[in-house]
């Protein structure tokens, strides 16, 4: 076999564990991982959470201030020893301060409350 052969074969097979490799790292993707900011966190006033990646969260759901633990497994987010202040806000929604689990959906974190009903999501 030539040496310009065997130049080839190695570029082709080192081309081919490249495409396997990313290929294998797209499950763990961004898209797929909680970790990071959903809502607005600019706003106090507007829901938001921020998953930090030592699998703890915190947030607002537009008034009382909420956090906890977090678990991921595939798109699946379970959401755990959740604390919230209690204040009385005229006017707010405070669904968020029920969340008890999450799917993550690309730019979407739908949330669930300890029934399994869907109670709203929050964009990335």
């Amino acid at each position: 076999m030539s040496r310009r052969a065997r130049g080839a074969i190695l570029l082709a097979a080192a081309l081919g564990a490249g495409l396997l490799s990313s290929c294998a790292g797209s499950a763990g993707s961004p898209d797929s991982s909680v970790e990071g900011s959903w809502g607005n966190t600019e706003d106090s006033s507007m829901p938001s959470l921020v998953f930090e990646s030592a699998g703890r969260f915190s947030g607002t759901d537009g008034c009382n201030t909420l956090m906890g633990r977090w678990d991921q497994e595939g798109s699946s987010v379970e959401l755990t020893d959740v604390t919230s202040t209690l204040v009385g806000c005229i006017g707010v929604d405070t669904w968020l301060s029920d969340a008890a689990a999450a799917e993550v959906d690309g730019e979407t974190l739908a949330l669930f409350n300890n029934d399994g009903d869907p109670i709203g999501t929050l964009q990335r």
